[in-house]
């Protein structure tokens, strides 16, 4: 399969690269999530829901 050590070292090397930039993307993921999670967010899209909401029950109102 390889031919020399060079190769081989070559091989490693980019599966360590390989690992490094998985590794960095695993933690650009977590901090998403994260943040996806935080309380702001969840306030927001309640706030967002309760607006629609609001909404579709007056125009029920308007149109009765």
């Amino acid at each position: 399969m390889y031919k020399n050590f060079e190769e081989v070292e070559f091989h490693l090397k980019r599966l360590k690269l390989e690992r490094e930039i998985a590794l960095e993307e695993l933690k650009g993921i977590k901090n998403d999530v994260k943040q996806d999670l935080s309380p702001y967010n969840w306030v927001s899209t309640a706030i967002s829901a309760a607006k629609k909401f609001g909404m579709l029950y007056l125009v029920r109102k308007v149109v009765k």
